[in-house]
């Protein structure tokens, strides 16, 4: 249940927006957020790149990832979400 803040004010900036997709994209998925790897301005709202823990492994670095693309609106309010990828915690992109 999003706090008091949460419901009546205004997404403030970038981290405001990483924050709220992040609680967002957790309480509906219940992965755990690792990060935020990206936080994009859009015409109505922000567009947020969140990484997660989809499958925990031991050890951590075999653990599964996955990046979510989160949009919400000027208020929070979750728009949209979706899987843009998934990967080993050890993998490198070149």
């Amino acid at each position: 249940m999003p706090d008091a803040a949460e419901k009546s004010s205004r997404v403030r900036g970038p981290v405001g927006a990483a924050r709220r997709a992040s609680r967002r994209l957790a309480r509906l998925t219940g992965h755990p957020v690792d990060g935020v790897s990206a936080v994009t301005r859009a015409e109505h709202g922000w567009h947020v790149n969140v990484d997660v823990v989809e499958v925990p492994r031991i050890p951590d670095t075999t653990s599964l990832m996955a990046t979510y693309e989160v949009k919400i609106d000027e208020e929070g309010r979750l728009l949209e979400y979706r899987r843009v990828r998934r990967y080993r915690r050890c993998a490198t992109v070149d």
